[in-house]
């Protein structure tokens, strides 16, 4: 019987392979290049994902111990508003502090779930959705936006 622990670091490593795979090969300046998603490059994304998986290594832990996570509509006036101040938080760094820091962040995020009592990854638990929302129900989003971006043929990098 394959445990919860193991479904859920299967679906992490899934989709963060097919979310990384949608930006491997592209060089700094197509990394760079805004208007991926809005006025956000790859880098900007890379940037998003990162601090969602940092949110919930923070929160998550918190959960465990009987804690609630921040109201992001009332804490920061909604998700929209929360990812502008981070956009903005991060926009100075980098490219490669963003991909170190995601780096680092992705194999803290692997180790926790790795740490979690399986009660805590039951289907239906605060946990679990939490980690879905936060990183493989996620990362597809964006993998999908990178791809459709790389296939205009307008864009550094792409494949024409």
């Amino acid at each position: 019987m394959v445990e919860r622990r193991d479904r859920v670091l299967r679906r992490i490593e899934e989709e963060w392979t097919s979310f990384t795979a949608s930006y491997q090969g592209l060089d700094e300046t197509a990394l760079l290049t805004p208007g991926v998603t809005g006025d956000w490059s790859v880098r900007d994304i890379i940037a998003h994902v990162t601090w969602w998986e940092q949110e919930a290594l923070t929160h998550v832990p918190q959960m465990i111990e009987g804690g609630r996570p921040p109201r992001y509509s009332v804490t920061y006036g909604g998700i929209d508003a929360f990812n502008a101040m981070m956009t903005e938080r991060k926009r100075g760094l980098p490219l490669p502090d963003v991909l170190n820091e995601q780096e680092l962040t992705h194999r803290r995020l692997v180790a926790l779930v790795r740490r979690l009592p399986e009660s805590a990854l039951a289907s239906d638990s605060r946990i679990r959705r939490r980690l879905r929302l936060d990183t493989y129900g996620h990362y597809p989003k964006h993998a999908d936006a990178i791809r459709r971006w790389r296939l205009h043929p307008s864009n550094p990098g792409d494949p024409h």
